[in-house]
């Protein structure tokens, strides 16, 4: 299965956002991608952390969310749709929502970013759980043949979320992200290998990458992995693809040369 990994340097305009995704997906859907991953907040990249709180739609319904579906269906693929904003229980908070829609256009899983992100270097300051309500469950869904498991950006440095992924194993872990650039230059490719290697499965990394509108700078190389750890497509900055075949051959071969995920005793 060709997959796709869509980069983009999202602005604090929603409609110009979706205009780009729609081009971008439209890109990969003709170079024959069957699943595309947007990445996180591929609909807004605002000027203040909060400015989530005005788009953020209600569960299964709102603009965004029907995109994402019509995109869907008019190509005919899987699409991952990043991370929206989608309304809370608790006030004055969103779950970063990652919503994934099958070739029909109908909605087939939805999983809400479990580990929210805080960094303070004394230059840069980030605290998600200001606006973020957390998740709470791992999500995975079948497609064509591949268990696709989620997560997003922060939750790449929780290796045992992608371990109860692996109940049972997944053969394609997505990880939309908007990482920074400084905590991107430093491990974003280190730690997405050590997931594909440890879990010998395939990598979908779709990410923002280049420098956005609110003086944020995102570290982008989105990134298609084997479950050997092999970079196969990388879009380094900028928007663009990152696009690959997933081969289900090629996660046996490994699996049966080295039969690690057997051997597990913890």
């Amino acid at each position: 299965m060709k997959i796709a990994a869509v980069q983009m340097v999202a602005t604090p305009d929603v409609d110009r956002n979706i205009a780009d995704a729609r081009r971008l997906v439209a890109l990969a859907a003709d170079a024959g991608a069957r699943l595309v991953a947007l990445p996180e907040y591929f609909c807004l990249m605002g000027q203040r952390d909060d400015d989530k709180l005005a788009i953020a739609e209600a569960d299964g319904d709102g603009p965004i969310q029907a995109f994402l579906a019509d995109t869907a269906r008019r190509h005919g693929i899987w699409l991952v749709g990043g991370t929206l904003p989608i309304r809370a229980a608790t006030p004055d908070r969103v779950r970063n929502a990652c919503c994934v829609y099958g070739p029909s256009g109908a909605r087939v899983a939805r999983y809400d970013k479990i580990h929210l992100f805080a960094f303070d270097n004394g230059r840069e300051r980030y605290d998600e759980g200001r606006v973020l309500e957390a998740g709470s469950e791992p999500v995975a869904f079948d497609a064509d043949g591949f268990r696709v498991g989620l997560s997003v950006c922060y939750d790449l440095r929780f290796p045992e979320l992608y371990r109860a992924l692996m109940q049972p194993a997944c053969d394609l872990l997505v990880v939309p992200a908007a990482f920074t650039y400084t905590t991107g230059q430093a491990h974003w490719e280190l730690l997405l290998r050590a997931r594909a290697v440890e879990n010998q499965c395939h990598v979908l990394a779709s990410a923002q990458g280049g420098l956005h509108e609110n003086g944020r700078r995102t570290w982008g190389h989105s990134m298609v992995i084997d479950p050997w750890g092999e970079v196969l497509a990388v879009q380094a900055e900028g928007e663009g693809l990152a696009i690959a075949d997933a081969a289900i051959e090629r996660r046996n071969a490994v699996r049966e040369q080295l039969p690690a995920l057997a051997h597990r005793r913890l």
